[in-house]
């Protein structure tokens, strides 16, 4: 697993990129309550289970090779 930080946010998680349509992503507590959509949601019935932000911030570390991704 690779960090990577949130373009918008700055909060770090684990990633691994299987290939360029799957990820995996493992959110540290203190992630979890950096990230306002995560945290926002945490009060809530439908807890978010993703940022969209994050999400972006991956693919852009993919695309820019600071992550690698395992069937390339």
């Amino acid at each position: 697993m690779e960090p990577v930080e949130c373009d918008r946010c700055g909060c770090r998680v684990l990633v691994v990129k299987n290939s360029w349509q799957h990820t995996s992503v493992q959110w540290t507590a203190e992630a979890r309550s950096t990230c306002q959509v995560l945290d926002d949601a945490a009060d809530s019935v439908s807890r978010a289970r993703s940022c969209p932000a994050m999400q972006e911030s991956i693919a852009r570390a993919a695309v820019e090779g600071r992550i690698g991704v395992l069937d390339d």
